[in-house]
């Protein structure tokens, strides 16, 4: 069963490594359509203020910033990781000592 379990997650985290990377390399290339814009319009400037140009407290970082491609990566490497820890490719070792004397 651990075998199961550690090829299909290795499997997929292939597969999901691999898509995230196709999305970034079509994007770059033109061949995939992203969000519509228009090439006239001005970048409209930040209301004044104070803080108005930083992010808000505590939401310094959020995955719903990341584009889909790197969501996809990200959780391919997650999968990954926890397929080589099925595996017994990483493992931790803990050991303690009493200093009796």
């Amino acid at each position: 069963m651990e075998d199961w379990i550690t090829g299909t997650f290795a499997v997929l985290g292939t597969l999901l490594v691999i898509a995230g990377a196709t999305l970034i390399v079509l994007r770059t290339l033109g061949r995939l359509a992203g969000p519509a814009r228009d090439p006239d319009a001005t970048p409209t400037a930040p209301l004044a203020g104070p803080g108005a140009g930083e992010p808000a407290a505590g939401r310094r970082f959020s995955l719903r910033r990341l584009s889909p491609a790197t969501q996809l990566i990200g959780w391919g490497v997650v999968l990954l990781v926890v397929a080589a820890l099925t595996v017994g490719v990483i493992s931790f070792g803990i050991s303690l000592e009493a200093g009796t004397q």
